[in-house]
């Protein structure tokens, strides 16, 4: 989805824009009506865990993704990552490609059948909660924990795909950043389920020592939340002097670097972007720009740990 999100989703409570728009939002009840009333394939040659979200785009989920398969792999498990072809979600595919083994075909269903012929212990899918054909051994949701559930409305009134009751139907949340915030919204999961298992997860910047923070920087992304972007910079005492937002998965033209550098220039600014960003650059236009490598970490992962293992090794 090619959006720049309206600033309205994330208000506390809808707004008069979020009510007119509420008629809309019909079109996706109906469409998850049936995905929950559909039977679903279940592969049991394999263990499947995917990671995705309710609450559109910028919740962790691909770098939490990579995190996953690293401890899968550091735990002796043969692993891959699936993730279904989309044109427009190339830069995830790219990203994902660096640090695992991944498969990415039209289809879950093909995606499914290569990992078992490869003999994969694990696949770990980057999204595909909502696919309404195949079905996994665990469900995990991320949530930011700066936006939560926004307004709490669905799609086009709010950034919701399902409702917050459809928690019911998962087994994991994991809940990005802070954690005061977390900890009240997880009492409100396990209101809902119970049987909600909750992991409390955080952001950090790896290769820091790549960058002069006595200098300024120009930062622009097309990413979900690219206000988690300009967050984390500025919790590092980056100084950042101009920001320039895309839509979410935007294919950048060659123009639009030479803006982008122009601009930079004009502020004797150093430019920054999203690693998602920088990998759909040609080498030409990357030229004069770095791109922050971030990565999700667990407050506790020797419990996640202890969790994931549960949950691979129990018998279907």
């Amino acid at each position: 989805m090619k959006l720049i999100k309206p600033k309205f989703w994330d208000l506390k409570k809808p707004n008069v824009l979020a009510y007119l728009l509420l008629p809309f939002t019909i079109i996706l009840i109906i469409k998850n009506f049936f995905l929950n009333l559909k039977k679903k394939k279940k592969y049991i040659k394999i263990k499947s865990i995917c990671i995705g979200n309710i609450y559109v785009g910028g919740t962790g989920k691909t770098p939490s993704t990579i995190k996953i398969y690293k401890i899968l792999q550091r735990l002796k498990y043969k692993t891959v990552v699936g993730k279904k072809k989309y044109k427009n979600q190339v830069d995830e595919i790219a990203v994902l490609k660096k640090y695992s083994k991944v498969i990415s075909l039209n289809t879950r269903h093909k995606i499914f059948n290569l990992a078992i012929n490869n003999k994969n212990k694990v696949i770990v899918f980057d999204d595909g909660l909502q696919d309404d054909k195949v079905t996994y051994d665990l469900q995990i949701l991320c949530f930011d924990t700066k936006n939560l559930i926004g307004n709490g409305n669905l799609l086009p009134s709010g950034p919701l795909r399902e409702n917050i009751n459809s928690i019911k139907k998962y087994d994991c949340v994991l809940l990005k950043d802070n954690i005061k915030n977390a900890k009240n919204f997880a009492k409100k999961l396990v209101k809902i389920n119970k049987d909600l298992k909750i992991f409390y997860t955080f952001t950090s910047i790896v290769n820091l020592k790549n960058f002069n923070k006595s200098k300024k920087y120009l930062i622009f992304s097309g990413i979900g939340n690219p206000e988690n972007f300009k967050k984390i910079l500025k919790k590092n005492k980056f100084n950042i002097t101009k920001e320039i937002i895309f839509p979410d998965h935007y294919n950048y033209k060659s123009q639009d670097l030479k803006n982008i550098k122009k601009e930079a220039k004009k502020f004797n600014a150093d430019i920054i972007t999203t690693e998602k960003d920088f990998v759909k650059l040609s080498k030409k236009d990357q030229k004069q720009i770095k791109f922050v490598k971030v990565e999700i970490n667990f407050i506790n992962e020797k419990n996640f740990v202890k969790y994931l293992k549960s949950k691979i090794n129990e018998k279907i």
